[in-house]
């Protein structure tokens, strides 16, 4: 079951640049799929901005309105702060009725339901992996297992 909407489908991307360093998003055969830099701008494979997090969990689109905010304790919610989602802390994204989507490990691998992997975030942050369900849909991340 994927997530829908553009809330729940933000799932990875990064960007190269002289002021900050990137993460790249890859799928499971190691293709880039984008990048996340380490201020939180979210990059297609193209380097074109899909969008941003921000350090206190607002997430926001390429033209900074905001989307939505994922809480300190890992509630993912929507622009109008209705919960869509959770981050566990052991590393598993659920569904507004808490069924499992995926998993995040510790190294940053993407592990779907049946725990088969699914796609790499090494050295992005767990919170932020999970907000990028907003962006990345069409990543396979959600795809049934």
């Amino acid at each position: 079951m994927k997530p829908s909407g553009l809330l729940l489908s933000f799932l990875l991307f990064l960007f190269f640049s002289a002021e900050a360093e990137a993460q790249t998003i890859q799928a499971a055969n190691r293709s880039t799929t984008g990048y996340v830099t380490d201020t939180g701008t979210i990059l297609n494979r193209s380097r074109s901005t899909l969008g941003y997090i921000s350090n206190n969990g607002t997430v926001m689109n390429s033209s900074r309105s905001t989307i939505g905010y994922i809480t300190d304790n890992g509630t993912i919610l929507n622009r109008s702060r209705s919960t869509i989602g959770y981050l566990t802390s052991s590393g598993a994204i659920l569904n507004s009725s808490r069924s499992t989507l995926c998993y995040i490990t510790d190294n940053g691998t993407v592990l779907n339901r049946s725990r088969s992997t699914v796609g790499y975030a090494q050295g992005v942050k767990k919170e932020w992996v999970a907000v990028l369900l907003f962006f990345f849909e069409d990543a396979g991340f959600f795809d049934a297992d």
